[in-house]
């Protein structure tokens, strides 16, 4: 149930808002009948599964005291309430049904969807409902950063976030390669190997180009209008668009996804937006950062700092706090004391106070002043280029949610109900910004795919935000699936979970000596539940690889014995979850010694 409704006027705009509404469940065979009649007939019409709900008593409690029907299939025609299954078939076979669906026009907009946001949600809502033959425009408009960085079309994982960042973390992958190549017997001479960082960034952007003029072309190709402006609503069916030369227009839609993204955060700290940069910045930078410190331990945090140190960069991580917050902490600990290894230095328990330029230039010198959390001490340090990854802020606030009644929470996120939409009907909400939902690209796709899907394809097939894979491209890269150790102790109590795990050793590492016992995999067990796989962990090379195919089995209720049941592919990683034998629990050793 959207928020801030009651169940009443939840079903009164329902009926209201749409020339057909059909009041249905999904495991009704007549309420299927209805759907398949309007289908046929090329009738767009809007569905609420009753059963899909927390309050589906209240739900056919008022459409009864609409109606008096309180079963479904209920179906409504420009308000007029036409029956059951029965009802709404007789009127078809009477040919009643389509003149009475034509018979009162309705209010006329400029499309049937506006999407506000192009990035990979956006896009793919649009293209998605433009294959229904629907009208529809997406906005997009890339506000440059105080660097005054700005990019095209695709939103922040195609040009400032997943894709740059995989591609400069394979770069810092292909050095370390060649060192691994002089062992296995290539005469290379690592030494001399240098990377440009100029060639390296002009052929990440050469790429993403590509993709932003593909985006372009895929568009157009599906007919959907791009509008290069900013949007703001005036009211729930109008938004004003405000191109990059003051230009205004008023655009009117049927109906509306917010999908805007977020941008990095700032510290309410002297120097920082005039000095230091953020992962918007960083990818498209045209020299070569230098001596540089990241401020954060996010992903995006650990993820620049890794490919930085990679390719041969002096790099130092500020950690406020600890690493990866949300994720799995022992994962997270493991991957800074790799990283640590490897050469990046931390600082731990500090925050930036204060951030000074000592010269200009590309990339000059600051000086950052940070202070102790822990003892109110501070330190002076010069670098070249202060990054600061702290963490994103939404850009709702700033789209005129309030002149079109949208709700959303202080920190700017939009609570959708179980169908992405929000407390108004015709808006809807998918994304980073939609609350509590993951912020991942998959994510936002999928839920736009199948809202598109709902709003005029009659389907009824909801996104399932649970159990979603990720991975931290970190230098040991880590992915994951279901809950963290700490999420799962939470959920179901220490004493009900058993957790396998194990240290390996990747055959591709025996030969360059590196660490055997540095990777590491770990599977949590609910054993109230038949050992039902709740948590899958993987610290390793290829990491997102390894995890897609486990992912896929986890939505299928995957248990410890089945794990037990797979053969396992020889010589691979991703092996090890077949052969997990020891527990936490029993403190058994976990170290190999080969594969």
């Amino acid at each position: 149930m959207p928020p801030t409704q009651n169940t009443a006027v939840l079903v009164e705009n329902y009926i209201k808002e749409n020339v057909v509404m059909v009041f249905s469940k999904t495991t009704c065979p007549f309420c299927a009948k209805v759907k398949a009649l309007f289908s046929s007939l090329q009738v767009p019409f809007q569905v609420f599964e009753v059963d899909q709900v927390a309050n589906t008593a209240e739900i056919q409690e008022e459409l009864f005291k609409i109606s008096g029907l309180k079963t479904v299939p209920n179906v409504y025609v420009n308000g007029q309430h036409i029956g059951g299954c029965d009802a709404t078939l007789k009127a078809h076979n009477e040919g009643r049904l389509l003149p009475m669906i034509q018979s009162q026009p309705t209010q006329t907009y400029d499309y049937d969807l506006v999407v506000i946001g192009g990035g990979s949600g956006g896009l793919a809502a649009s293209k998605q409902a433009a294959g229904y033959g629907k009208k529809v425009a997406v906005l997009d408009f890339v506000k440059p950063t105080p660097k005054g960085t700005s990019w095209g079309l695709g939103g922040t994982c195609v040009n400032v976030g997943c894709i740059p960042k995989k591609l400069m973390h394979q770069a810092s992958l292909l050095g370390k390669a060649v060192k691994e190549a002089k062992a296995f017997g290539w005469g290379v001479d690592a030494e001399t190997v240098k990377l440009s960082w100029e060639k390296m960034v002009e052929a990440v952007q050469n790429y993403i180009g590509s993709l932003n003029w593909g985006y372009r072309v895929q568009l157009r190709s599906k007919n959907v209008t791009y509008i290069n402006s900013y949007g703001t609503f005036l009211d729930d069916h109008t938004i004003k668009a405000v191109n990059r030369r003051g230009k205004e227009q008023q655009i009117t839609s049927d109906k509306f996804i917010i999908a805007v993204g977020e941008r990095p955060r700032y510290p309410d700290i002297p120097g920082a937006k005039e000095f230091c940069i953020t992962s918007d910045d960083l990818f498209s930078l045209s020299y070569c950062p230098g001596k540089t410190l990241v401020i954060g331990a996010s992903y995006v945090a650990l993820e620049c700092a890794g490919f930085l140190g990679g390719i041969g960069l002096d790099v130092t991580v500020m950690v406020r706090s600890i690493f990866l917050r949300g994720f799995d902490q022992q994962i997270a600990e493991k991957i800074g004391a790799h990283m640590e290894q490897d050469g990046i230095k931390f600082l731990r328990r500090y925050v930036p106070v204060k951030i000074e330029q000592l010269t200009e230039g590309e990339p000059g010198s600051l000086k950052v002043t940070g202070k102790s959390t822990e003892t109110g001490s501070e330190i002076t340090e010069e670098y070249n280029t202060v990054i600061l990854a702290i963490g994103r802020d939404s850009v709702t606030k700033t789209i005129g949610l309030e002149n079109a009644g949208v709700a959303a929470a202080k920190n700017g996120k939009i609570p959708v109900n179980e169908f992405d939409q929000t407390n108004v009907l015709n808006i809807f909400c998918i994304g980073d910004n939609a609350e509590d939902k993951p912020e991942l690209t998959p994510v936002a796709i999928q839920a736009g795919r199948l809202l598109s899907n709902r709003l005029f394809g009659g389907s009824t097939t909801k996104c399932d935000y649970n159990g979603v894979p990720t991975t931290v491209f970190t230098p040991l890269e880590y992915s994951c699936c279901g809950l963290s150790e700490e999420s799962a102790q939470e959920k179901f109590g220490e004493n009900n979970l058993e957790v396998y795990h194990s240290a390996m050793w990747p055959l591709e590492w025996t030969v360059p000596a590196y660490d055997s016992n540095t990777c590491y995999i770990k599977a949590i067990t609910n054993k109230l539940d038949n050992e039902k796989v709740v948590g899958l962990h993987y610290l390793g090379p290829n990491a997102g690889e390894v995890m897609q195919g486990f992912a896929a089995a986890m939505k299928c209720g995957l248990t410890k014995s089945q794990l037990d049941a797979t053969i396992g592919i020889h010589p691979t990683n991703a092996e090890m979850f077949t052969t997990l034998n020891v527990t936490k629990s029993s403190g058994g050793s976990i170290e190999q010694s080969g594969c």
